[in-house]
């Protein structure tokens, strides 16, 4: 009886030159990492044109886990057809030019041709994704030495890229955004692709194309001093600009993410130009006795234009401010001066800011913490209104500024809210948009909302003199009007707010 021939051993592909376990553990880490760097600063990038809404937020993550998922498909199929060696270098080196390339290329479409902004945002996180995701069954596949061991490797491999992904992000949310405009971030990130490019491509095949792409990298740099968006300042949730008005000496418009947020004359803190804050200030001076002091919470800061009214108007008056955003309360502090020295800006979260009041300890709640393109909606509950009615003393007041267009859902679902929380609400806005004047005019924009839980009237008709006298062209709704106004529309909870798809924002993005 013959015994059939022994299969030979099976043998070892043999390890790619330059490519240690160390290397390929690096190519992964630092590709997924580069993966989340791209995503959020792309994020930051088009919220000053789209909002920081959950649907911008939806959509660039859609588009990144779209690319990691072409790219690790695409890149393992190529890895068996392709010597993954020739193929590292060039995808470190074009995605590299690609980000370095972003911030010129977003804003330039942004500002001159909007219709492309949705391509060109789509591209430039779908080219660099897809090929970083690539690195690692490209990696992946070159470190595959014997069957044996493909589980150690693919699992060691994905463990590192996952690590890679947190660190990512991790350091873009709490380092580099706080750090570095966003622009630089994605030139810096592009310039060390590239690096990783040129050193991969040497020490796998002496490839020596780098160059060309290094050109790229340095245009995109000088094409983002000359892009249209530039910021003052970058802090981590604002792209700030401070516009100085041609026609008032002293006049400085706060802009935030391209929207006119605030406007403060140095001169004179009486000044009000926002039709709105004339409004909210024309609510104030009728409910409380004139020149006196309050005890006032501000839910954002922006530029601090009301606290100083109020420290101007009613001298004594202690305000308190909840600014989530440090650098916009550093901004107000070099280019708009020091506030009174009774105002308090808390470097805080709204909410949580009003959660360490004591009960009963404000005169006043102001809150202005929404924008033309986002609302930050955990400020719009019934929950969070529960804290303002708690944290407002006898006979206190709750005015606030909101902003809504096309059928006012959002506007009127916070209204609904209110409603539901304090016994007294009345709203204030253009006689169109709140069914006091003649129909088919509604062009949307502010309103001010009123609320008092007390027994205390809100003291309407001396506020509708306020605004004739501030020549606001604005009327009050109240009673059966404005629920007539409010229809259907169904008070928010923490558990169900959908703010961003009730909010409709405007064309012309102006507060």
């Amino acid at each position: 009886m013959t015994r059939p021939p022994s299969s030979p051993p099976a043998q070892d592909t043999p390890r790619a030159p330059g490519l240690g376990p160390r290397t390929a553990a690096a190519l992964v880490f630092g590709s997924s990492a580069a993966v989340l760097v791209i995503e959020i600063a792309a994020l930051r990038l088009l919220a000053p044109y789209l909002g920081l809404t959950l649907e911008t937020s939806t959509m660039v993550i859609g588009i990144a886990l779209t690319a990691i998922a072409l790219g690790s498909w695409l890149g393992g199929l190529i890895a068996d057809r392709v010597e993954p060696r020739l193929l590292i270098a060039p995808a470190l080196g074009v995605s590299g030019a690609v980000v370095a390339l972003t911030p010129a290329g977003l804003r330039a479409s942004a500002e001159w041709v909007p219709v492309l902004l949705f391509l060109v945002a789509a591209l430039t996180i779908l080219v660099p994704g897809a090929l970083l995701a690539a690195v690692t069954p490209l990696v992946t596949k070159l470190r595959l030495t014997s069957l044996a061991e493909t589980g150690t490797v693919v699992g060691r491999l994905s463990g590192v890229g996952t690590a890679g992904s947190i660190v990512g992000t991790v350091l873009t949310g709490f380092v580099f955004v706080s750090r570095w405009p966003v622009s630089g971030i994605l030139i810096g990130l592009g310039t060390l692709l590239l690096v990783g490019s040129a050193l991969i491509g040497w020490r796998t095949r002496g490839w020596t194309g780098t160059p060309a792409l290094a050109l790229v990298t340095v245009a995109g740099g000088l094409a983002t001093t000359v892009a249209p968006g530039a910021c003052d300042t970058e802090t981590r949730y604002h792209c700030v600009r401070v516009v100085a008005d041609p026609d008032r000496d002293g006049g400085r418009t706060l802009v935030l993410d391209g929207v006119r947020h605030s406007y403060v004359d140095l001169a004179d803190p009486t000044h009000l130009e926002f039709t709105y804050v004339r409004a909210i200030a024309s609510a104030v001076d009728a409910f409380f006795p004139e020149r006196e002091p309050l005890v006032a919470h501000h839910l954002g800061g922006g530029g601090l234009t009301l606290p100083r009214y109020l420290a101007a108007t009613r001298p004594g008056t202690r305000n308190v401010v909840s600014e989530i955003d440090g650098g916009v309360v550093a901004v107000d502090r070099t280019r708009f001066g020091r506030p009174d020295p009774r105002t308090e800006v808390r470097v805080e979260d709204g909410r949580l800011g009003l959660r360490r009041l004591d009960p009963g300890s404000r005169d006043l709640v102001v809150g202005d913490a929404f924008g033309g393109v986002s609302v930050p909606w955990h400020l719009t509950t019934a929950e969070a209104m529960a804290d303002v009615r708690r944290v407002l003393s006898t006979n206190g007041l709750y005015v606030a500024n909101l902003i809504d267009h096309g059928d006012l859902a959002f506007a009127r679902a916070e209204v609904a809210t209110l409603r539901a929380t304090f016994r007294h609400v009345s709203l204030i806005g253009k006689p169109a948009d709140i069914g006091t004047g003649p129909s088919g005019t509604r062009v949307g924009g502010n309103f001010v909302v009123l609320a008092s839980h007390s027994d205390r009237p809100l003291a309407l008709r001396a506020t509708q003199e306020a605004l004739d006298a501030r020549r606001t062209g604005w009327s009050i709704a109240t009673g059966a009007r404005l629920t007539s106004w409010i229809g259907d529309a169904q008070p928010l909870t923490d558990d169900f707010a959908p703010v961003d798809q009730l909010l409709q924002p405007s064309p012309r993005r102006t507060r």
